[in-house]
């Protein structure tokens, strides 16, 4: 019986979820990952494909099982067997959570609301990008620069990269103004117009920029300048 790495490496578990995602491996598969390995006479696939059969290919069943019986199988020691019931037991809980909420970013008020307990104490000037899909719910919030704001400090390549790798179809710039003065800088519009002119190219939507201070904020969009 051919071990896991002997495998032509598209046929084994770790390589084909990276490649694939994990909703392209079978139950046996999955849990080969977490074992590691099988015995000298099989592989861990084919261990947890035996498992399973035993199970009904029940996920349930298996979760149902005790140390003592899956360690009956050879080439499951309690470690491996733990490892599976944890599994179980956390796919049993994840059933029970509500899905997370993530946040309405569609306003430049919501925005200063998200990012101002952030920057309200900063010394020093930081960039952020906030992702979003196309409802305006927050996928992911990145710090850009830190220390200053100008198109050498914020790399809009990287911005428009971090979106595409996110599935983000929207963005907002935002960033602090340690001054306490909302206005914005020469240095503020010029990245905001290349921001958006790379967001243009590649259809992504660019929301807005708000400038933040502690009590007060700046929005591109609100004063007609997006």
């Amino acid at each position: 019986m051919l071990r896991i790495s002997n495998w032509a490496e598209e046929d084994r578990p770790r390589e084909k979820l990276e490649r694939l995602g994990a909703q392209a491996l079978s139950n046996a598969e999955l849990l080969a990952i977490l074992i590691g390995s099988g015995s000298p006479r099989e592989s861990a696939v084919d261990l947890m494909k035996r498992v399973l059969g035993d199970c009904n290919n029940n996920l349930n069943t298996l979760g149902k099982r005790s140390i003592h019986e899956l360690t009956a199988y050879n080439g499951m020691g309690p470690a491996k067997a733990i490892t599976i019931l944890a599994a179980c037991e956390l796919g049993k809980r994840r059933q029970l959570e509500k899905a997370e909420e993530r946040e309405d970013l569609g306003s430049a008020t919501a925005i200063y609301n998200h990012m101002h307990p952030i920057m309200q104490d900063l010394d020093v000037e930081e960039a952020w990008v906030l992702l979003m899909n196309r409802n305006f719910k927050l996928i992911k919030r990145l710090r850009i620069s830190h220390g200053g704001l100008s198109e050498t400090a914020v790399d809009v390549r990287i911005i428009i990269k971090e979106a595409l790798l996110n599935n983000a179809t929207i963005i907002a710039l935002c960033h602090n103004h340690p001054s306490n003065n909302p206005r914005p800088s020469t240095d503020d519009d010029r990245l905001t117009q290349k921001l958006k002119a790379a967001a243009d190219i590649m259809r992504i939507h660019m929301a807005d920029h708000v400038i933040i201070t502690d009590g007060r904020y700046y929005s591109y969009r609100e004063e007609g300048r997006m």
